[in-house]
């Protein structure tokens, strides 16, 4: 037997085991043995069974001749049980597609196949598309498998319950109006003009033989794909509108740093890329997307990419380099580039928003939030290196986070207990560890949450992204198994009230305002969803080596909040940063905070009925 992690969709790793044995073999038997000797996290999420096992000519297991399983993850094809009705076959497919995985049966755990809490928003959004009827996230939380979810939905059709409006394309020929998270930052725009805080830069080192008139090609006809990336911000009749131009043209400078010394060329790519993510964007004039191309030698080059914020956000950071790759590789050969049609575009999800949140609707979810957050301390009073200044920077700096495969892994099993997701037992601990900081009891936290609960919206590039403002009251009383129910309850409500902007939220409650700390939070929490995986596409002309794209991880200045703890998914467990207001903290404190969390979480997961 052998067991390997495969990665057979990008970014989507998971554990295989295969085993040669005869057919005779009881695969469920197997299974369970496995579940009796290992830990859950350790019994792979798929089970081969092989007449032998592929051998190299050195008589050692050839990894790489391995099959890929039928399913990518499915818990076991001897409890597979196929859809019987047609919602279970269509709810079915929508589960197939979203964890990309070719079959799903009706007792599969959404949350068991790799389901998070991102994942569940696109099933959401999937359900509204294909069912027309309108479900609350936590409804797939509390009927986690297709045979449970579709009774939730046979009864949300048979309810009448009213829903928003469709997502159209609108017309051309009037005025377009900016989105509620455009406007807020054309208004700090009007106010600090020039400010790089909001530019949006990434990286990608490019491995091997580059077409440069392809990849320029390919940036050109991106920016013919999306308006959002030909767009500038007027003013008429004293209101900011959308501009958006007919043509792309799109420059790609070129600086060849090849004929330097080896040091000298890696030190002088780094300045030029902290240069150009720091040159400030003009709304007005535009472009709002732009590229500098580091040539480093033959087969190595830096690209740079930089959008302003206003037209795009995180997701689209990975909407962009996979449309970018797959054009290259049409442009690159000759062929013709296979992207999905485009509905509507950005300003059509902003005549959308405009049109929709307002009146009875807009009430709906501000109601929510205005009761949520009644009485909440306008300040998350932690201790300080040094006084706080009168009006807030953006300096700062971050230390890395790195959290080992075992309490990541520990987490995970903890969280499929419990039935949360990793993210709602992170903020549990990060909420835990302000309060003792602290010393209140009643702590907010902010996290950006993708905001694209329209399946429409999926694809596009454009400025979707939502702030919530997580509130959890810390009972020393409590366990940690009941604070973790008290998040997730938070957390759920939370996102089913996503759609009302934060700007209109600061709008509404209006809290007390200093230049000293920023309105409703001043402590994030982010964990991303959504890693960029390495990608290889058709080299250049008559070329038979791949281009090889690989993330490079910028570590860029300023921090917008005292505190912003960032982590992602890595092979190598949990990592990231937490980035610091250098105005208030010291690095020591920072990286004694951080162990600090790890030791919590360590006995979190370990012991979740300690008080």
């Amino acid at each position: 037997a052998v067991a390997l992690v495969r990665e057979d969709v990008p970014g989507d790793k998971r554990l295989v085991g295969y085993v040669a044995a005869p057919e005779s073999l009881d695969m469920a038997a197997l299974r369970a043995a496995l579940k009796q000797r290992l830990p859950e996290y350790m019994v792979p999420s798929a089970l081969v069974r092989l007449d032998t096992l592929p051998l190299t000519a050195n008589a050692k297991v050839d990894r790489k001749a391995l099959p890929a399983p039928d399913s990518v993850s499915s818990p076991a094809d001897e409890t597979f049980i196929a859809p019987r009705a047609p919602i279970e076959q269509r709810l079915a497919e929508v589960f197939a597609q979203v964890l990309r995985v070719q079959r799903v049966g009706i007792h599969d755990n959404f949350f068991e196949r790799g389901g998070h809490s991102l994942l569940a928003t696109q099933v959401i959004s999937r359900i509204r598309a294909v069912f027309d009827v309108e479900l609350p996230l936590r409804a797939l939380f509390e009927a986690p498998t297709v045979a449970a979810l579709t009774a939730r939905i046979d009864a949300a059709v048979h309810s009448h319950a009213v829903q928003a409006p469709p997502l159209v394309a609108v017309p051309r020929t009037g005025l377009l109006p900016l989105s509620f998270a455009q406007q807020r930052l054309w208004v700090i725009d009007q106010l600090e003009p020039g400010n790089a805080a909001y530019n949006m830069p990434t990286a990608l080192r490019l491995r091997g033989p580059l077409d440069v008139p392809a990849l320029q090609q390919s940036f050109t006809a991106l920016v013919e794909r999306h308006e959002s990336l030909r767009t500038i911000f007027s003013l008429h009749d004293g209101q900011p509108i959308q501009v958006i131009h007919p043509h792309p043209r799109f420059p790609l400078p070129l600086v060849d740093l090849s004929a330097l010394p080896a040091d000298e060329r890696e030190a002088e790519a780094r300045r030029q890329t902290r240069l150009e993510t720091q040159r400030p964007f003009d709304l007005a004039r535009g472009p709002l997307l732009r590229a500098l191309l580091l040539r480093l030698d033959a087969q190595d080059h830096l690209l740079i990419g930089t959008m302003h914020h206003i037209v795009s956000d995180g997701w689209s950071m990975g909407v962009l380099v996979r449309e970018l790759a797959a054009l290259y590789a049409a442009h690159a050969t000759g062929q013709q580039a296979r992207l999905p049609a485009m509905p509507v575009q950005y300003a059509d999800f902003a005549a959308w928003q405009r049109s929709w949140l307002r009146g009875e609707a807009l009430e709906q979810q501000l109601g929510y939030w205005r009761q949520q957050l009644s009485g909440a301390p306008p300040v998350l009073e932690l201790p300080t290196d040094k006084p706080l200044p009168s009006v807030q920077s953006s300096r700062g700096a971050r230390v890395p986070v790195q959290l080992s495969p075992r309490l990541t892994a520990q987490l995970s099993a903890l969280c499929q207990h419990e039935g949360t997701t990793p993210f709602m037992a992170l903020l549990a601990v990060w909420q835990l560890l302000l309060s003792r900081y602290s010393g209140q009891d009643d702590i907010c936290v902010g996290s950006p949450i993708a905001g694209r609960t329209r399946a429409e919206t999926e694809g596009l590039i454009g400025f979707f992204v939502n702030t919530l403002v997580l509130r959890t009251r810390v009972d020393p009383r409590a366990t940690f198994r009941e604070l973790l129910a008290r998040v997730r309850t938070t957390t759920l409500g939370a996102y089913e009230h996503q759609d009302a902007p934060f700007e209109k939220l600061v709008e509404e409650l209006q809290p007390q305002r200093s230049l000293s700390h920023s309105p409703l939070f001043q402590v994030m929490l982010v964990l991303l969803n959504t890693p960029a995986a390495s990608l290889e596409v058709a080299g250049g002309p008559g070329s038979t080596s791949p281009l090889r794209l690989e993330a490079v991880d910028l570590d860029l200045p300023g921090t917008k909040f005292d505190l912003t703890l960032s982590l992602a998914q890595t092979p190598d467990g949990l990592s990231g940063t937490l980035a610091y207001r250098t105005d208030l903290f010291e690095r020591s404190t920072v990286s004694r905070l951080l162990e600090h969390f790890a030791t919590l979480l360590e006995s979190a997961v370990s012991s979740p009925e300690a008080h």
